[in-house]
């Protein structure tokens, strides 16, 4: 029996396992030489990766990756190059790669550094591309934000950056740990979008309306549990 493709973020993977499967997504590229020859020379000359991160959408393309969902090939093959820098940089000259490689990339080049960012030992220190993505009307790179890397993100950053979700159209399905970190504060911020909205005559999507619900039946339930 075929076991069921798995989001290549399991939040419960170790990133080692997580860099495999895309390595192994990525065995049919159309230049499968280039890419393993672009991992050798990433771990000898650190200075290729503007080069080399630059050219994976040519060389392999950017096709959807069937096993591995949401993932492309482009994104799967940027995403190595950084996990193999790591093994052969510090923390900071890591943060510093990954960053030039953010703000002088395209938009495909970034959202594949805000989805590497789980993946790489570089602490807090890439927290302002998750600001910067969430700022920009790019609604694929406010969604990579908020992967499992947002957790750097502090609590009002990260609630407005829901918020923002919610008046994209960003499915909230997007927003890793969702309901671990909704708050009283979140649903008061909702709450009072949604009112808003019904004035106008317009209402919140399906998601968000379910996520309201739920932050209130746990308000209600926690109501209860004190007044007992």
């Amino acid at each position: 029996m075929n076991r069921p493709a798995q989001p290549a973020d399991d939040p419960h993977e170790d990133p080692a396992d997580v860099a495999g499967r895309l390595a192994a997504a990525l065995s049919g590229v159309p230049d499968p030489d280039w890419l393993a020859q672009a991992r050798s020379r990433i771990v000898t000359d650190p200075a290729s990766l503007p080069m080399l991160f630059a050219s994976a959408g040519r060389r392999c393309g950017r096709a959807e990756l069937a096993a591995v969902p949401g993932w492309s090939a482009d994104e799967a093959a940027r995403v190595l190059l950084l996990v193999d820098l790591a093994t052969v940089t510090t923390e900071a000259e890591l943060a510093a790669a990954v960053a030039d490689c953010y703000h002088h990339g395209d938009a495909a080049e970034r959202r594949a550094v805000l989805k590497a960012l789980p993946l790489l030992p570089v602490g807090d220190r890439a927290v302002p591309l998750l600001d910067d993505a969430i700022r920009t009307n790019d609604t694929r790179l406010l969604a990579a934000a908020l992967g499992r890397y947002a957790r750097h993100l502090d609590q009002p950053a990260w609630r407005q950056a829901v918020l923002k979700c919610v008046f994209t159209g960003v499915p909230l399905a997007a927003v890793h740990d969702l309901d671990a970190r909704a708050d009283a504060e979140l649903l008061i911020m909702l709450a009072g979008l949604h009112d808003e909205r019904v004035a106008a005559g317009r209402t919140l999507p399906d998601d968000a309306l379910a996520l309201l619900q739920r932050l209130r039946s746990a308000a209600a339930d926690t109501t209860t549990r004190q007044e007992g």
